[in-house]
């Protein structure tokens, strides 16, 4: 009897053991799942300052709860309104451009790529045909009136031959093409078309496969920066944060490139998932927030740590644009910004001015100062060649085959492009005083970009609060 219970008790303590062990592992499992969820759920949180670059950047002291607290709770807001406004809902865009750089047929058909296009009754008057130009050229009417009686006291003859005046004309146009960083559509040109923004939102169209990864294969692999002794192709997104990334042997100006590139990149993504084509079940078209496919481009489990490396350069490029608005405020204070509609033009510069006084109130602004610098010779072919590259950036842009992806994809990257040229245009490399450069201009499509694309950038640092929110729940 004693070797019975013996062996019972042994038998018991063995299940025991077993049993605790069990219970130990699935413990240990669950923590370790409630851990990565919540990893998961909050890889959002963890990203860390926007504009941590090396180089001078590097010092910046800002960090995402920051932005995101001046973005969501000040700027924002006054910026939603503002897009509202005529002057800035209606952009004027050629959609119907050959792609320069291959044959491509892959149009999409789905009716959701299809853009509206406005007709001249719904139009602002002062943005009819024939009503636009005339009004813009009030002001420089009349100073040259001005002038002319100044002239009259000369004995000098001044009067210009119409070939040199088409001549100048071309140099103007020679010299506008130096300043800008985006191949712009002509004005004159026969499949001009203004498109009202707010009736063709951003949003997910369907537009997938191998024509827009060939969008974005050509604008990282063959348009951005790479190491001298690279061999390949640098800017695959799948490859920037690994160790030995080639953004490690570029210089700063050549990496702020790729940031501005994968932010843009980014922003769109989100938009994207912001704005997804759901199922309602009863047949219905609905837009709204798509979890799984935000996490499916940013979270660690899909993309690994280059996820939060994608929402910084969001953040970084953000930043650049932001700058870009307050450096070019001195300009817009001369702008009348003219629909045709006198109240309605006196309240939108009001507004514009709110949203540039918010702006500068932004302790973290980003110091172009810090780019283009040293030997001068060295620095104009730097800038040059930056430059070029997004010229071409630009340009496939109309290798877009989604009409809706293409109106979005040509008013973000010009918007970047027109901000690129406000903190970079002029003859001293590096800095450019806005006020005092009688060269800078913005034509009015310019400036419709540069405050809408904005706007993207704002809208998609606002919708990241919303996905937090909707991880949390999940």
């Amino acid at each position: 009897p004693g070797y019975c219970n013996k062996k019972i008790w042994s038998k018991m303590e063995g299940s025991l053991i077993f049993r605790l062990l069990v219970l130990l592992a699935f413990c240990l499992a669950t923590e370790s799942n409630k851990t990565r969820l919540h990893a998961s759920s909050n890889f959002l949180d963890r990203a860390e300052c926007a504009c941590k670059l090396k180089g001078g950047l590097d010092d910046c002291s800002c960090d995402v709860e920051s932005i995101d607290s001046f973005n969501n709770g000040k700027i924002h807001p006054q910026l939603e309104e503002l897009l509202q406004r005529n002057y800035f809902r209606y952009f004027k865009v050629n959609l119907n451009k050959e792609c320069p750089f291959w044959y491509d047929d892959s149009r999409c058909a789905l009716k959701d790529c299809a853009v509206d296009i406005c007709t001249e009754e719904v139009l602002p008057e002062g943005m009819r045909q024939g009503r636009e130009k005339p009004k813009y050229m009030t002001d420089s009417l009349k100073e040259k009136e001005e002038c002319d009686e100044m002239m009259e006291l000369s004995t000098v003859d001044h009067t210009l031959s119409q070939e040199s005046q088409d001549a100048f004309i071309e140099w103007t146009e020679y010299d506008d093409s130096q300043l800008s960083f985006c191949a712009m559509d002509d004005e004159d040109e026969n499949d001009m078309q203004y498109v009202d923004l707010l009736l063709n939102p951003e949003r997910y169209t369907g537009y997938k496969g191998e024509s827009p990864h060939r969008i974005w294969r050509s604008i990282y692999e063959e348009n951005c920066f790479k190491p001298v002794q690279s061999t390949r192709p640098s800017y695959s997104p799948s490859i920037v944060l690994k160790k030995g990334s080639p953004l490690e042997g570029l210089c700063l100006e050549k990496r702020v490139f790729y940031r501005v590139i994968s932010g843009l990149h980014s922003s769109i993504n989100i938009h994207l998932c912001a704005r997804y084509l759901l199922p309602d079940g009863w047949g219905r078209t609905k837009w709204g927030p798509k979890l799984e496919e935000f996490k499916s481009r940013f979270s660690p489990e899909s993309v690994g740590p280059e996820g939060t490396a994608r929402l910084k350069n969001l953040y970084f490029v953000y930043l650049l644009e932001l700058r870009a608005l307050v450096k070019a405020a001195p300009f817009f204070l001369n702008q009348t910004f003219y629909t045709g509609d006198d109240r309605e033009d006196v309240e939108v510069r009001q507004l514009l001015m709110d949203v540039l006084e918010v702006a500068k109130q932004f302790p973290y602004q980003f110091d172009e100062n810090t780019m283009f610098q040293g030997d001068p010779k060295e620095a104009r072919r730097l800038k040059e060649e930056f430059r070029q590259h997004f010229w071409n950036v630009s340009r496939i842009m109309d290798c877009v085959g989604c009409d809706k992806c293409r109106l979005w994809g040509k008013l973000q990257v010009h918007g970047l492009g027109t901000a690129l040229k406000v903190l970079f245009s002029g003859d001293i490399i590096g800095r450019t005083d806005i006020p005092y450069n009688k060269q800078f201009h913005m034509t009015r499509r310019e400036i419709v970009a540069l405050v809408n694309a904005f706007g993207r950038l704002s809208k998609s640092i606002r919708a990241l609060e919303d996905f937090k929110h909707l991880m949390k729940k999940s």
